[in-house]
């Protein structure tokens, strides 16, 4: 939950710098996108158990061993997922007419107030599916931060498989679970993206 809203979040002001007016803000969210997209998740997993905690002493508040893994890989999640909920974004962004914007800067609307106010409710609406996408994604790659030893789904099924030498079953409920939790997701946030997309 903490990694979808903090992915949203930044994923939303990267897609603002990206189709901003000022150059180096456009460039920056380009370069970052183009970079994190590209790198593994779990390069980035590690980076932030190695890098930031290990080496420079990154701790996000917590004293234990665990709470420190656990912040640190919502971090990373949210730092490689909040650029592709900036493309998702920015694909909405495209779909309302350069008109309207426009329009908006004729009666005395700034940049932000153009952002906020009438080019991103449009485009939220028309980037659910795309967003429901990058959710469902992150839910699964929350299996990823068993690499720096968060005790999530692929920790525990290991752990259970060691303890008790039953993989197909063991298995099978792990990957059950997941589609109990993506499979509804999916289908809620297709009928919601149904529901609010905007007609043209």
């Amino acid at each position: 939950m903490l990694s979808a809203v903090g992915s949203l979040i930044w994923g939303t002001l990267l897609a603002a710098m990206r189709v901003g007016p000022v150059p180096l803000m456009r460039g920056f969210g380009t370069a970052y996108v183009n970079i994190v997209r590209n790198i593994p998740l779990t390069v980035i997993i590690l980076f932030t158990s190695l890098g930031l905690n290990q080496t420079l002493g990154v701790s996000l508040g917590a004293d234990d061993f665990e709470s420190i893994n656990f912040r640190l890989a919502v971090l990373g999640l949210i730092l490689y997922t909040s650029a592709f909920v900036c493309e998702a974004l920015r694909s909405g962004i495209n779909t309302v007419p350069v008109g309207q914007a426009e329009a908006a800067r004729a009666l005395g609307l700034n940049f932000n107030q153009v952002l906020g106010l009438v080019v991103l409710p449009q485009a939220f609406r028309s980037s659910v599916g795309p967003l429901a996408n990058v959710l469902i994604a992150l839910i699964k790659n929350t299996t990823v931060a068993a690499a720096i030893g968060v005790a999530e789904a692929a920790l525990l099924m290991k752990e259970m498989i060691e303890n008790e030498a039953q993989l197909l079953l063991i298995s099978a409920v792990i990957a059950f679970g997941f589609v109990v939790l993506t499979l509804p997701t999916g289908l809620f946030l297709g009928w919601v993206g149904k529901k609010v997309a905007v007609k043209r």
